[in-house]
Formats: structure tokens, C-alpha cells, sequence
């Protein structure tokens, strides 16, 4: 008889902020841009705004778009952070409530 223990088992959250993978940037990023955008295509979706990239040496915008919301999640915009060594793009994602 072949017994399976699953106690040891851990599952760990995901760590606080997604940061770009690359170079890291000394050039601090653009103001966001004001996006106009019209109603959703369907009810309840959200609009996930857009935000800045790096990308061949400086930043590009990237466009926001309309999403259908994740269940019990929120939306954690894109955001830069500056570090010692310079600026991260933390990733946006979905977070649980």
C-alpha cells in the first residue's frame, strides 16, 4: 500500500510587486497620459488604464483597454518605482480582495 503525504505542502503568495525584468531605468518616466475612452463593449467590464514602457531605450505608451473584471480581484495598475539603482516597472495585475 502506497501512502501520500501532502502536510509539508506550502503555497506562498505572490511577492508584493512585479518588476520589469531588464534593465533597469534611469530615466524616470513621462506623466500617464489622459486616455478618452467610451462605454465599456459590455456591462460590468472595467477600464485598465494605460501606462508607460520601456522599450528600445525609452519609454513607449502603452494603450489602456477594456477587461471583464476577475472575480473577488481587484486591478493593481501598472505603476514605476524608484529604487537606488534606478526605476521598476511593477507590473500591473489582478489582487485578491
Amino acid at each position: 500500500m502506497l501512502a501520500v503525504s501532502l502536510g509539508g505542502c506550502i503555497v506562498a503568495a505572490a511577492p508584493p510587486h512585479r518588476y520589469y525584468v531588464g534593465t533597469v531605468v534611469d530615466v524616470a518616466p513621462p506623466p500617464p497620459r489622459v486616455e478618452v475612452y467610451g462605454a465599456p463593449p459590455e456591462p460590468g467590464f472595467i477600464w485598465i488604464g494605460g501606462y508607460w514602457a520601456w522599450s528600445g531605450g525609452r519609454h513607449e505608451w502603452v494603450g489602456g483597454h477594456w477587461e471583464r473584471p476577475h472575480p473577488h480581484e481587484h486591478w493593481v495598475p501598472h505603476r514605476w518605482v524608484h529604487e537606488r539603482d534606478g526605476w521598476h516597472l511593477s507590473e500591473g495585475h489582478w489582487e485578491r480582495r
